[in-house]
């Protein structure tokens, strides 16, 4: 993730959630099935906006919010990728082998572009893919939790693997790089409250996870519902309210059946739904909440999480890069 800050129900379930769920995730004998790393891409925070001062205070507090979701240091070093210098050198490497046709034609590119009413783009933007690219293959990466948007990027990330393998051969272990494969959650597009787009604190339409009941709830009150249901009795259409999409996600199974139940017959008013919603979401951030006063408490300790992730996240980017240069020829290669 982009060091932004404080992160967002969209976060949460586009993403956090997986991560915790594959960072968990066990075999019938107890063995873990994955072993995860996890990426502060403070690089690619430049390919949208220059401005730097804020990158570490916001890499802090979102560091906070993934070890209150579940996020487990012990289990998943944590690390920026300004700190770990093997990324800008597989990102160059792997510049040489994609054309600039190619990532012209990448379809989340242009959705940025438009979002973003952008009038020219850096190259850094361009090749935001290859760094991408580079992150994930530099820790021989075999699964990637995305969202949609980014099945685009996951795909030139197999191409570029694909072709440095066709190329270059490691001369012991023969192919460097695996085939990554995107592993997206069902509720990877979790609406926003203007129910027109996806959540993003640039639209100003989302839930964080720091927010309170009440916060939450003020929140809640501008969400977009059903238009045709202008009265309280008047009959709603769960499928196009943005917030019955949220009871989707956070209502118990019985209680979701009895919401669509009593909205399409119109005996549930939208401001009574909102607040049955808020309270939902209230109940599950309420652990994350908790964990999050103790790390701000202790944000020395935040910082030497990181500062150990960094660490083991070097090591292996070292290993990586041996290797690459072995099979590339480049530099010493009989060590």
């Amino acid at each position: 993730m982009r060091p932004t800050g404080k992160l967002h129900l969209g976060h949460y379930t586009g993403a956090l959630e997986s991560w915790v769920e594959q960072q968990n995730l066990t075999n019938e004998a107890g063995e873990r099935v994955y072993e995860t790393c996890f990426l502060i891409a403070d690089y690619h925070n430049l390919t949208t906006s220059l401005e730097t001062g804020e990158i570490y205070a916001n890499t802090l507090d979102m560091l906070i919010d993934w070890l209150s979701a579940g996020v487990d240091p012990e289990k998943s070093p944590v690390f920026r990728q300004s700190q770990v210098k093997e990324h800008a050198e597989l990102f160059l490497l792997f510049s040489m082998l994609i054309t600039s046709s190619r990532l012209e034609r990448n379809p989340t590119l242009k959705d940025q572009i438009r979002d973003l009413n952008m009038e020219s783009l850096t190259y850094g933007h361009l090749g935001y893919p290859v760094l991408q690219a580079a992150d994930i293959l530099l820790y021989k990466g075999n699964v990637v939790p995305v969202g949609e948007d980014q099945l685009p990027h996951v795909e030139i990330t197999r191409e570029i693997a694909r072709r440095f393998n066709n190329l270059y051969q490691h001369p012991v272990s023969g192919d460097v790089f695996p085939e990554p494969a995107p592993k997206i959650t069902k509720f990877a597009r979790l609406p926003g409250l203007d129910g027109k787009a996806k959540m993003s604190k640039s639209l100003g339409n989302t839930i964080l996870l720091s927010d309170s009941p009440e916060e939450i709830l003020k929140k809640m009150r501008s969400a977009v519902t059903d238009t045709r249901k202008v009265r309280k009795n008047d009959p709603g259409h769960p499928e196009v309210c943005t917030v019955y999409s949220y009871h989707e996600k956070f209502a118990p199974t019985d209680q979701l059946l009895t919401i669509e139940a009593e909205c399409r017959a119109g005996s549930l008013g939208c401001v009574d739904c909102k607040k049955l919603c808020t309270a939902n979401i209230a109940a599950e951030l309420a652990p994350l909440i908790e964990k999050r006063v103790y790390y701000e408490a202790r944000i020395d300790q935040v910082k030497e999480i990181l500062l150990a992730g960094e660490e083991k996240a070097r090591a292996i980017a070292r290993a990586t890069m041996h290797e690459v240069r072995a099979a590339m020829k480049l530099g010493e290669t009989n060590n």
